[in-house]
């Protein structure tokens, strides 16, 4: 079996690996993360936009791991935008993150606790972000109509690992692993935002999170990817314009009130709804 590879798109240079982890209060988890993940096909990561980085800036990447907490960036977003599918067919799987604390002892970890939903099956999960690379953008965004011109000082770009385990108790469950790219920005005051720049974008995503689901009992693999705004690496599914729409007539697979939501206040309703609560 081959090891895991990152195989990350070169529009951004590296700033720094950050994969020397000096705490890891469970052993197994760490073995379960450097494990292969098979699914079915390559696990391809998420793109990055243009820009080109060749300063290496080590010792920030530490800097910002030590001084900022990055919890708030997994939890921003409302959840009616948060889109994801799980295996071949594209099988709709909605993802909350309920909650994430940054590990005292070692500013890599993130422990996250949330739940997810499949069709009408609802699970808890709990386990760990680990963050292995900072990168920054060459070229900071002013936003629409330059709104945020001279506001920004560097957009900057987390990447590294994940795996979420279900409860083994409930019906249908697994665990979740892979990879994520999530992106921020600093201000003028060097306070951490969400990045959300460049929202008015028909392309706008982040906290993309690409893997796989295992389940428990039958050893069974499947992609399992979701995003806000958008699903990476979703290929020909996505045919929206200006806003993510799926492409299927399959109701079994849970998107029909995505589709009818712009124009149905009942799937609106639906898909703003708080199912996790």
């Amino acid at each position: 079996m081959e090891n895991v590879r990152w195989k990350m798109e070169n529009k951004l240079k590296t700033i720094t690996w950050v994969n020397q982890f000096s705490y890891m209060k469970n052993k197994l988890v760490l073995l379960l993360l450097i494990l292969p993940i098979y699914v079915c096909g390559q696990i391809k990561t998420p793109h990055f936009r243009e820009g080109n980085k060749t300063v290496d800036l080590s010792k920030e990447a530490i800097a910002l791991l030590k001084k900022y907490d990055f919890s708030s960036l997994w939890t921003f977003t409302d959840n009616a935008y948060v889109y994801g599918f799980i295996g071949e067919n594209h099988q709709r799987i909605r993802v909350k993150i309920l909650k994430v604390t940054k590990d005292s002892l070692n500013e890599h970890i993130y422990h996250i606790s949330g739940k997810t939903m499949v069709k009408t099956n609802i699970c808890e999960f709990s386990g760990d972000i680990f963050i292995t690379k900072i990168r920054k953008y060459e070229k900071t965004s002013t936003g629409v109509d330059g709104e945020f011109a001279n506001k920004v000082t560097n957009e900057y770009s987390l990447t590294g690992n994940y795996i979420f385990f279900e409860g083994k108790t409930q019906v249908h469950t697994g665990v979740f692993k892979g990879i994520f790219q999530t992106d921020f920005y600093l201000d003028k005051q060097n306070k951490l935002h969400y990045d959300d720049l460049n929202y008015a974008s028909d392309s706008f995503t982040n906290n993309q999170f690409v893997g796989s689901w295992k389940s428990y009992s039958s050893n069974l693999a499947k992609l399992c990817n979701w995003g806000d705004y958008r699903i990476p690496n979703s290929g020909n599914f996505d045919i929206g314009a200006g806003d993510f729409s799926p492409n299927t007539k399959d109701v079994s697979l849970e998107w029909q009130t995505v589709i009818e939501s712009y124009h149905s206040e009942k799937a609106k309703k639906e898909e703003t709804s708080t199912w996790w609560k």
